[in-house]
């Protein structure tokens, strides 16, 4: 499972990128994401996070975990290149059955449309009838605050690579919350 953290606040231009905590929207999407991970029993094993302030609030919001989970605050995975965080993948032990990577765009939605494969990137993945999935094509779209992409994957932790994993659904904030109203 990738998520990338919640809305954050830019209401103190002065603190720095690294301390920026989530805003009064990003803690109903951290809430609602935290409901819908319940809802479709999506428990980690353990939990890879960047040690940022807004990805460790958005992961207050999802704890505690059903069956408990491993959780490793990683400054590596701090504004993290694709590549940097499925280094981390690969490292994970071999015995954890599913993962949770918390972390910021770009890196984050570039590992998952580098998983999903190349034909992500192009958008031609084939769902039902040829066509690309909803869910495929929406990821390839973008990847918004709070957003969590599942997939399953065929290869052992360290062989993952590009291509290596199946996009079992992905969800946004806004498919989850009431729209906001205007202010």
């Amino acid at each position: 499972m990738l998520l990338r953290h919640a809305k954050s606040s830019w209401d103190d231009p002065g603190l720095p990128d690294h301390a920026r905590p989530l805003n009064a929207r990003g803690r109903r999407a951290a809430a609602a994401i935290a409901q819908a991970m319940q809802e479709l029993r999506l428990s980690p094993d353990i939990v890879l996070v960047s040690s940022a302030r807004r990805t460790l609030q958005t992961l207050e919001a999802l704890t505690p975990f059903e069956d408990g989970a491993l959780i490793e605050p990683m400054d590596a995975l701090y504004l993290a290149p694709w590549a940097r965080l499925l280094e981390a993948i690969q490292a994970v032990p071999e015995t954890a059955r599913s993962l949770l990577v918390l972390a910021h765009n770009p890196g984050l939605h570039e590992l998952a449309l580098a998983l999903a494969g190349a034909g992500a990137q192009a958008g031609t993945h084939a769902g039902a009838a040829g066509r690309p999935s909803r869910d495929l094509q929406r990821l390839t779209e973008g990847y918004p605050t709070g957003a969590l992409a599942e997939f399953t994957i065929a290869s052992s932790w360290r062989q993952l690579e590009p291509g290596g994993g199946r996009l079992v659904r992905f969800l946004a904030p806004r498919d989850l919350l009431p729209a906001e109203l205007p202010a």
